[in-house]
């Protein structure tokens, strides 16, 4: 089987220019002796909205690999794909995150339910599992109750597994299953059935991304208790590590961070947590990159930051329908936004300091930032005029790409400052 190695950090690259930019970050890792897989994402809504097919993320990965010697594992992430999706990735991915949120809470048949409870009795009762420091006490009713919610959801990443399986062969892939796109988190004890259930169907997951407890939004830090996080965060480690040992899932098998760019404030905890479970670790930051390009842009001055400037005026206008789709992972405070005609006359600095996650410049504007990540479908209208425009600016784009992935992310996470 195609093994994810300790620690992977999935990277989007929505326009198929910084892949290069990208891996020096994770060369800079190997230098301190850290060894970090890049696995390239992209979903199927950016691909739609962008106007591109998922081929384009492998070549441009491939590209990178080739030109910098990278001669460690690397991946290209079919992001987020489900039975309708699926099909346009098999080629070019051999890492599947199987979305299945949208089948959390529909019923599955009550014959379903009613087998499971009775092969996992283990799953009833006290329940002592080493790092976790109360036992979980359950009763039949409580796991129906959690059996009820994911068992369905379960059963279609069964489906989609079986479905990628029967075109790319069983070991030619890695499979990580998501059910971080719902309303609300799931609990260490939760998470311990849903993987239950998952030994059920045979799936050999490698990670699973389960929706923690506290705001994920899209660019900005971790809104919720910290405390409560890192407890929840270790809690989902222990489980891990027991559900290995009690249903033979695969023993790398690892939490994933959903939306996790940026996240400053729980890269420590989870930092600390991670060798107290001799644990492994993949985190996502896909739409970290783009901004850094927009920054990149307008640090270059000149034609760069007027392009900035022009796609911020027009996110800024179609604001509604750029936040819609992704209304669960953004919070911005919209009469609070400074105005188009503000922005213009903003200099390089001005405009860099509101878009560089660094709470502690006044300039810094964290709806400016939440804007423009998820306005990249105005830079993908542009077309050639946006991709010349990263050509001309390559330098400065490149610089904040490598030095936001690197500095910001990838040493206070797994190498400590």
């Amino acid at each position: 089987m195609l093994r994810l190695s300790r620690y992977s950090i999935g990277v989007g690259d929505r326009f198929a220019h910084q892949a290069r930019p990208q891996l020096r970050a994770f060369i800079l890792a190997a230098g301190q002796g850290v060894d970090v897989v890049p696995v390239w994402n992209k979903s199927n809504r950016e691909h739609t909205f962008i106007g591109t097919e998922p081929v384009s993320v492998r070549n441009a990965a491939a590209a990178a690999v080739r030109d910098l010697n990278w001669t460690k594992p690397w991946h290209v992430d079919a992001d987020h794909i489900n039975l309708d999706t699926v099909e346009r990735f098999l080629e070019p991915s051999d890492f599947f995150t199987i979305d299945v949120a949208h089948f959390i809470g529909k019923p599955a048949a009550s014959a379903d339910l009613d087998a499971f409870l009775d092969r996992h009795p283990e799953l009833i009762g006290v329940i002592a599992i080493p790092g976790v420091a109360q036992p979980f006490t359950t009763t039949r009713e409580s796991v129906a109750a959690t059996a009820g919610t994911y068992l369905a959801a379960v059963q279609e990443a069964g489906r989609i597994y079986r479905h990628i399986v029967s075109r790319k062969g069983a070991d030619n892939f890695i499979t990580e299953v998501s059910m971080d796109e719902t309303d609300n988190p799931q609990t260490p004890p939760e998470l311990l059935v849903i993987l239950a259930a998952l030994a059920d169907e045979r799936i050999p997951i490698q990670t699973i991304a389960p929706k923690f407890t506290g705001r994920f939004n899209k660019g900005v830090d971790y809104v919720g208790d910290l405390a409560q996080f890192t407890l929840e965060f270790e809690s989902d480690l222990a489980v891990i590590a027991h559900a290995i040992r009690q249903y033979g899932l695969p023993d790398n098998l690892k939490l994933s961070v959903h939306s996790g760019s940026d996240k400053f404030s729980i890269y420590e905890p989870i930092r600390k947590a991670l060798p107290k479970f001799n644990a492994g670790l993949h985190l996502k930051t896909a739409g970290t990159t783009w901004l850094e390009e927009l920054i990149g842009l307008a640090e270059a001055g000149g034609p760069g930051l007027a392009l900035a400037k022009e796609i911020y005026a027009e996110a800024w206008g179609h604001g509604e329908e750029l936040c819609k789709p992704y209304a669960s992972v953004i919070d911005i405070d919209f009469p609070k936004l400074p105005v188009p005609a503000t922005v213009a006359g903003w200099t390089s600095e001005q405009f860099t300091g509101a878009m560089r996650h660094d709470a502690t410049n006044p300039l810094y504007d964290k709806g400016v930032r939440q804007l423009l990540h998820v306005g990249f479908k105005i830079a993908a209208k542009m077309g050639d005029r946006y991709l010349n425009m990263l050509d001309a600016c390559e330098e400065s784009i490149s610089r904040n790409v490598t030095f936001n992935l690197y500095n910001r992310h990838i040493r206070p996470l797994l190498i400590g400052a």
